[in-house]
C-alpha cells in the first residue's frame, strides 16, 4: 500500500533510460518511492537490433510496458509528456493530466531530422520499411554502389558501419561486386572508441572492401551524389544512406539548451532546476548510446533515491561504453571510457567482455530483458 508520505517520482519516457531508472529506483529505494511511468506507447522495442531487419532477420523484440511497470511497482500512464511547471512541481501531459512530483526524470529521447534534402535517412523505428528495398536491389544486381554518409552533427555512428559491413557480407555471399563507401567527419572509423578499437574497425572495413573517407564534411545536393571538401570532390553512386541529425526535446518549462538538449550535471540533474533530472538522448551528453543512457539513468536514480531517504551515496555518471558491432559475420565487442566526445582505454574483441552480452548494457534492465528472452525461448 502507498502512503501519503511516499516520495512521488514521475518518469517520462519509454526507452532504455526510463526503464533502467525505474528498475534502479525500485532497487535503491523500494517502498520509499511511488513511481508513475508516462509513456507514449504500450511496448518497449529493442531498437538496436532493428538494424538486422532489412536483411531478413527476426524483427526487434517487443516487451509490454505493463509487465515492466508491474515488475517495479509503477503506475503506467499511456500518454505523452507535454511540459513541466517546476515551481508547482507538476508534470503535464498531452491529455491534460497534472502529475505532482517530488522528483521528475525526463527520458524523452531525441528528435531526428534528415540532414540533407536527398538520400535515405536512417530511422531505427522503421528500418525494414526504409532499407529492405535497397538490400533487395543489391541482391538482384540493380544497385552496384552505395555511399553511407554521416553529417557533421552525428549522435551515434555505429549503425552506419554495421549497415556497410552487413551489406558487404550479403553481396559477397551472392558473388556480387558492390562498391561501398563510408563518408564520415570522424578522423577515423568509430574514433569515439579510441585508437585501438578504431584501428581494428578500420581493418574490418578494409578487409570487406569498404572505402572510408574520413574527416569529410559532406552534403547530398541531389539523389545519388555526395559532394565533399567544400565542393572539390564528388562521388556518384546508386544509393545514398544517411545518418540523421539529432535534436533535443526542447522541454517547455526548462532552460533552453543547445539544439534543444537538456543540460545536466554528472549526476544527471538538470542544471539550475531543483528535483528534475534527465537521462538518455534527451540530455546534452554528446554521445548517444543505450548503454550510456542506462548509466545516466542509474546516476539519476541514485540521486533521487537519496532525496527519498535511501541510505545511498550518489555516484556520478561513469561514461563506460560497451558496443556490439554487427558485421554480417562474427560480431565484434568494443569497450571504452568516454569523456564527452573522446574515447580512451579502448579494446575490441571477438568475445564479449561483459554479461549479458547484449547490444544495450544496463545494470538492471539488461538482465530483466535477458531473462524475459530466455523464458520466451523456453
Amino acid at each position: 500500500m502507498r502512503h501519503e508520505t511516499t516520495f512521488k517520482v514521475v518518469i517520462a519516457g519509454a526507452g532504455v533510460a526510463a526503464l533502467e531508472a525505474a528498475m534502479a529506483l525500485h532497487e535503491f529505494a523500494g517502498p520509499r518511492v511511488s513511481m508513475q511511468l508516462v509513456a507514449p506507447n504500450t511496448a518497449f522495442s529493442y531498437r538496436p537490433m532493428s538494424i538486422c531487419e532489412p536483411f531478413g532477420y527476426t524483427p526487434a523484440e517487443q516487451y509490454p510496458l505493463a509487465d515492466i511497470a508491474a515488475y517495479v511497482g509503477a503506475e503506467l500512464i499511456v500518454d505523452e509528456f507535454a511540459w513541466v511547471d517546476t515551481e508547482r512541481q507538476t508534470a503535464h501531459t498531452d491529455k491534460g493530466a497534472e502529475l505532482a512530483y517530488d522528483a521528475l526524470l525526463l527520458a524523452l529521447g531525441a528528435r531526428i531530422r534528415a540532414p540533407f534534402g536527398h538520400g535515405l535517412t536512417i530511422d531505427d523505428r522503421r528500418m525494414d520499411e526504409l532499407l529492405r528495398g535497397v538490400v533487395q536491389d543489391v541482391e538482384n544486381g540493380y544497385v552496384r554502389s552505395i555511399a553511407f554518409v554521416s553529417p557533421v552533427r552525428m549522435g551515434w555512428p555505429l549503425p552506419l558501419y554495421e549497415l556497410a559491413l552487413m551489406t558487404a557480407a550479403r553481396a559477397y555471399d551472392m558473388d556480387l561486386q558492390v562498391d561501398l563507401t563510408v563518408i564520415t567527419p570522424e578522423p577515423a572509423p568509430l574514433a569515439i572508441f579510441g585508437k585501438e578499437a578504431s584501428e581494428a574497425v578500420g581493418g574490418l572495413l578494409s578487409d570487406a572492401g569498404i572505402t572510408v573517407i574520413a574527416s569529410a564534411r559532406a552534403r547530398v545536393p541531389v539523389n545519388g551524389q555526395v559532394v565533399m571538401q567544400q565542393g572539390k570532390t564528388t562521388l556518384t553512386v546508386d544509393r545514398v544512406i544517411v545518418l540523421p541529425e539529432l535534436f533535443g526535446p526542447s522541454v517547455r518549462g526548462l532552460p533552453a539548451g543547445e539544439h534543444g538538449f537538456i543540460a545536466v550535471d554528472r549526476h544527471a540533474k538538470v542544471r539550475g532546476v531543483d528535483r528534475v533530472y534527465a537521462a538518455g538522448d534527451a540530455a546534452d551528453f554528446p554521445v548517444k548510446h543505450g548503454g550510456l543512457a542506462a548509466q545516466q539513468a542509474d546516476a539519476a536514480a541514485e540521486s533521487i533515491a537519496a532525496l527519498a531517504g535511501a541510505p545511498i551515496t550518489p555516484q556520478p555518471f561513469r561514461g563506460e561504453i560497451h558496443g556490439v558491432l554487427l558485421t554480417g559475420r562474427k560480431p565484434r565487442y568494443l569497450t571504452a571510457h568516454i569523456s564527452r566526445n573522446r574515447g580512451f582505454r579502448s579494446q575490441i574483441t571477438e568475445t564479449a567482455t561483459w554479461m549479458p552480452a547484449t547490444k544495450i548494457t544496463a545494470q538492471y534492465l539488461a538482465p530483466y530483458l535477458d531473462q524475459h528472452a530466455r523464458a520466451s525461448a523456453a
